[in-house]
C-alpha cells in the first residue's frame, strides 16, 4: 500500500525527486503515512477542495477491509 501511495504521488508531482513517504505505526492496527513534498507540489497533491487526497484515502480505506489495518495519511512541505 505504501509503495502505491508513493508511486501515485510521484506521478502527480512536478518535482518527484523531492517526494518522500515515511510510515510509522502507533499500534498493532494503525499505520500513519506521512508524505513530504515540495511546496509547489503540496497543493497539487491535496487537490482542489482536497479531492485528490480524499481519493487516495478512499483507496487506502479499501485495504482496511482486507487486512484490518487503519491508515492515516498526511501531506507536509519538505524543507
Amino acid at each position: 500500500m505504501i509503495k502505491f501511495v508513493e508511486k501515485y504521488i510521484k506521478l502527480l508531482a512536478f518535482h518527484p525527486e523531492d517526494v518522500v513517504v515515511k510510515t510509522g505505526t502507533t499500534s498493532d492496527n494503525f499505520i500513519e503515512i506521512v508524505v513530504y513534498a515540495n511546496k509547489v507540489d503540496t497543493g497539487r497533491i491535496i487537490g482542489k477542495n482536497g479531492n485528490i487526497i480524499k481519493a487516495i484515502k478512499t483507496l487506502i480505506s479499501g485495504c482496511k477491509a482486507k487486512d484490518k489495518t487503519n491508515y492515516k495519511i498526511s501531506v507536509l512541505v519538505n524543507e
